[in-house]
């Protein structure tokens, strides 16, 4: 894949493409502003949008690190990046949350160059303490503002929270270079619908032929797809039962926090199930929907059938 020699930026006031060390538009004299320290590039969305608390950004911050859903994620995501695109030099993390996943990527590869976004400058605060010196902006991923400028973008856990997913998709297609590629995970099956989804602002859960239809519909080539959190499945089903209607006082960060020996039982399980995705066995059904996808030409990814 390319050396990085700059990027290049799109302005969202005019459209116009530009390459230069600051982000000052030479069309337009557009410029992103700056919220709570960090570039705001939709500063009206960061405080008022519909799919994503910003409260519950100090909550996840202070499970993620222990919960087994959480790290067999980040194992799964690290996995994939390494397979499918292992001559990556630069990732983009859409929805970066409190920064749990790129902290964990940049362990694992640290040399590529990291970016990373959210709607909320609150989850940025917790990102930013995780990952000194990574670029961190606030943007509305429907309108990203770059072109052809990284290897991979990432979206995990975050389309379900966008009513317009396939707006995004395609700003995605737009941001990744020819032979780079997405990962995407998503939560999976209607039937799991409950209190946990209204309280997350979901907009959907998702089937796989919906994703993949998106997908294809954004110009990505699908190189691998599949379900994980798959031999959960009968407990995610119980616990989602349980709680069908968000009611008040029901906190879904608490439902995260749990005794060492679940989280080491239930991390063991999940690494079970990961060590057969990884030699190939592909699950029909689970918890959670994973995908890998390509660019159109695809020179740097690594071709599988989904």
């Amino acid at each position: 894949m390319r050396r990085w020699r700059g990027c290049l930026k799109l302005c969202i006031q005019c459209g116009e493409t530009f390459s230069s060390p600051d982000w000052t538009c030479p069309s337009c004299g557009y410029a992103p502003v700056q919220r709570d320290g960090f570039l705001a590039f939709a500063p009206a969305l960061a405080g008022q949008n519909d799919g994503f608390n910003p409260t519950a950004f100090a909550g996840l911050a202070e499970v993620e690190a222990r919960n087994f859903w959480f790290r067999a994620r980040n194992r799964l995501l690290a996995w994939a990046l390494r397979r499918y695109f292992p001559r990556a030099e630069s990732f983009l993390e859409i929805g970066c949350g409190t920064g749990f996943v790129l902290s964990n990527l940049r362990r694992e590869f640290p040399v590529l160059r990291f970016s990373g976004s959210e709607i909320c400058t609150e989850g940025l605060a917790f990102a930013q303490a995780r990952l000194p010196g990574a670029a961190l902006f606030q943007m509305d991923a429907r309108n990203i503002p770059y072109v052809d400028e990284f290897d991979v973008v990432g979206a995990f856990d975050v389309l379900e929270h966008i009513e317009d997913d396939e707006a995004v998709l395609r700003q995605m297609h737009r941001a990744v270079r020819d032979g780079g590629g997405i990962l995407l995970t998503v939560p999976q099956h209607r039937v799991l619908w409950s209190a946990f989804d209204e309280y997350a602002r979901h907009k959907r859960r998702y089937a796989r032929r919906e994703l993949l239809s998106k997908v294809r519909g954004a110009g990505f080539t699908p190189l691998r797809v599949g379900s994980f959190n798959a031999v959960l499945l009968p407990l995610m089903l119980l616990s989602r039962l349980r709680n069908r209607r968000l009611t008040a006082g029901y906190d879904a960060v608490d439902e995260l926090r749990m005794g060492a020996l679940a989280n080491t039982l239930l991390g063991a399980a999940l690494a079970g199930e990961r060590a057969l995705i990884q030699a190939g066995v592909r699950f029909p059904r689970g918890g959670s929907l994973f995908v890998v996808a390509a660019k159109t030409g695809r020179q740097g990814a690594t071709s599988r059938t989904p």
